[in-house]
């Protein structure tokens, strides 16, 4: 593990230098968080085709909160066939 710190050592501090990049990765683990419960509810999916429906419905809806924009409207454009798309 000391190996692959010193062989990555500034991608692993950048956040140091650039304040653009966060501390942790907790985004991460709640962007997979919801991918995670449904499985655990439902105890899978499925079908492939669902699974791939729910993933793409949930990197949209992430998408649009990451970047502050109303979740309600971006589902109903998205709905209406004119998804929002991001500046």
């Amino acid at each position: 593990m000391l190996d692959r710190f010193i062989e990555h050592k500034d991608k692993i501090l950048r956040f140091l230098t650039d304040l653009k990049v966060p501390f942790e990765n907790n985004q991460a683990e709640r962007d997979v968080r919801m991918m995670k419960l449904q499985q655990k509810i439902s105890g899978t999916f499925r079908t492939a085709r669902g699974a791939e429906a729910f993933c793409r419905i949930r990197a949209y809806i992430s998408t649009i909160r990451k970047n502050g924009l109303p979740v309600l409207e971006g589902i109903l454009a998205a709905l209406k066939g004119a998804p929002l798309t991001i500046p």
